[in-house]
């Protein structure tokens, strides 16, 4: 089944043409969803502030991790619950959208460079100077700040 037949699929569904007719239901889950990527990228990027050394440089990394990773993954599953409605609320718009196909892609490379930073760079936090989570926090912050701009401009992209 390719994504296009899922979207149709998924846009003959009652819970998509609820979403689609009631006039408060999306703009209540995209608030929702604002607030909770918010909190993602913003405890995410403590971290990857951290880890570059511009901020918190004070703080044991790893005792910074432990107080923001709980929040950040929280605010995730909301993110990812919130998404996945306003998805269905729109399936086959948003299956062909550029942006929303780009932040997919961007988001399993944020999850990529999370599995890499806790099975490689996670060892080197005590290290001075160690390479390996400065590269892994800079690629988190670049690749947030595109994700973020990318679901920024579905909006301004989607047909209806």
């Amino acid at each position: 089944m390719s994504l296009q037949d899922f979207a149709t699929w998924l846009s003959e569904t009652r819970l998509s043409m609820a979403l689609t007719n009631s006039p408060a239901a999306f703009p209540a889950i995209e608030s929702l969803h604002v607030i909770a990527i918010a909190l993602v990228v913003g405890s995410i990027m403590i971290v990857d502030l951290r880890l570059v050394g511009l901020a918190s440089r004070d703080r044991d990394p790893r005792d910074l991790i432990r107080a923001v990773l709980p929040v950040t993954w929280i605010a995730f599953v909301i993110a990812a619950i919130t998404g996945g409605l306003l998805f269905t609320a729109n399936p086959i718009s948003y299956s062909a959208n550029f942006y929303f196909l780009g932040k997919l892609i961007l988001l399993v490379l944020a999850g990529l460079n999370m599995i890499g930073f806790h099975l490689f760079a996670h060892r080197h936090l005590d290290r001075e100077g160690a390479v390996l989570p400065k590269l892994s926090g800079g690629a988190s912050l670049l690749l947030w700040v595109v994700i973020v701009a990318f679901g920024r401009w579905i909006g301004f992209t989607l047909s209806q």
